[in-house]
């Protein structure tokens, strides 16, 4: 099981009132509700192996090279890029009292032993993608709110799944290929990589991506089905003989040219980010450390979600 760490921890901080506190006054809406989001996924689906993978660059160099749109507009200010630091693991605009607790979070995952992962100059999608591409042995869940990584869903040579928590853990969706190709018009024999190419294509103004003008969801659906990969289908704009492409749409992606020559690093999740995890991935039947988790739990006022939590691993 992967978990998009800051995904999960967002949604938690937004899911559980601010008025959930340690003894002394300090919020930890967001690590309760984290943890109580771990405590169900792993009762529920038992894996054996997990890791919280965080965002070391919740906006990298490369994807700001390519494309400067990218994410501009989620930077503090807005001014300039030098505004667009935060610490290791915390994104961008980070409320105020959402951000101290991500250290405590990170300081309970090492007390229960839950593995982390990050890359140096990569998101935490990366960091999920590489994890995932690399897997031989067994299936993989990645657990996130972010639709960019319906991309990594594959049935071989494992299978990878995506527990897709839009809408709350309650609501989760567990997407496959077929379920990908089902939902957004894409052929299921490429779905992940498919639905990469329609989000290109679509664009998504909530990552600053422009996309094609007048090519909505259902175009990109079209066009992906009907050419085998992202090279063939530039190659079809640039072909005036392709009959694949109408003259109104060749046009409308002809003026995207320079768009699309730069995009698809930005969209794709990398395969190879240098990823370290600071322990083994499996999943420990009882804490690392359980005097400091208690600890902890005592110094903020986790009990009953610690507890949660140590009841799931022990099954």
């Amino acid at each position: 099981m992967l978990l998009d760490a800051a995904s999960l921890y967002f949604r938690a901080y937004y899911g559980v009132p601010e008025s959930v506190t340690a003894p002394d006054g300090t919020p930890v809406n967001a690590v309760r509700g984290f943890c109580d989001m771990v405590a169900r996924l792993v009762a529920e689906r038992r894996p054996t192996r997990l890791v919280a993978c965080l965002d070391l660059d919740w906006r990298p160099a490369f994807r700001v090279q390519a494309l400067p749109s990218y994410k501009a507009h989620r930077v503090l200010g807005n001014e300039d890029d030098s505004a667009a630091t935060a610490p290791a693991g915390i994104p961008e605009q980070v409320p105020d009292t959402l951000a101290p607790q991500v250290p405590v979070l990170l300081e309970v995952l090492d007390a229960v032993g839950i593995a982390t992962g990050g890359a140096e100059g990569y998101e935490a999608d990366d960091v999920i993608g590489t994890l995932a591409a690399a897997e031989r042995e067994d299936p993989v869940q990645v657990v996130s709110g972010d639709r960019d990584l319906m991309q990594v869903v594959r049935d071989e040579p494992t299978p990878v799944r995506v527990i897709y928590v839009g809408r709350g853990l309650a609501k989760a969706e567990t997407l496959g290929p077929a379920e990908v190709a089902a939902k957004y018009g894409v052929p299921v024999t490429r779905a992940g990589e498919a639905y990469a190419e329609l989000a290109m294509l679509r664009g998504d103004p909530s990552d600053g991506l422009p996309g094609v003008p007048g090519v909505g969801a259902k175009t990109a659906a079209t066009l992906v089905t009907r050419f085998d990969s992202w090279a063939e289908l530039r190659a079809g704009v640039e072909d005036r003989g392709d009959s694949r492409l109408a003259a109104t749409l060749r046009a409308k992606l002809a003026a995207a040219a320079d768009y699309l020559a730069v995009v698809e690093p930005v969209v794709r999740v990398a395969l190879d980010a240098p990823v370290r995890l600071d322990r083994a991935d499996a999943l420990p039947a009882a804490p690392a450390d359980p005097d400091r988790l208690a600890a902890l739990a005592e110094r903020w006022g986790l009990g009953t979600s610690v507890q949660r939590l140590t009841a799931a691993l022990r099954g």
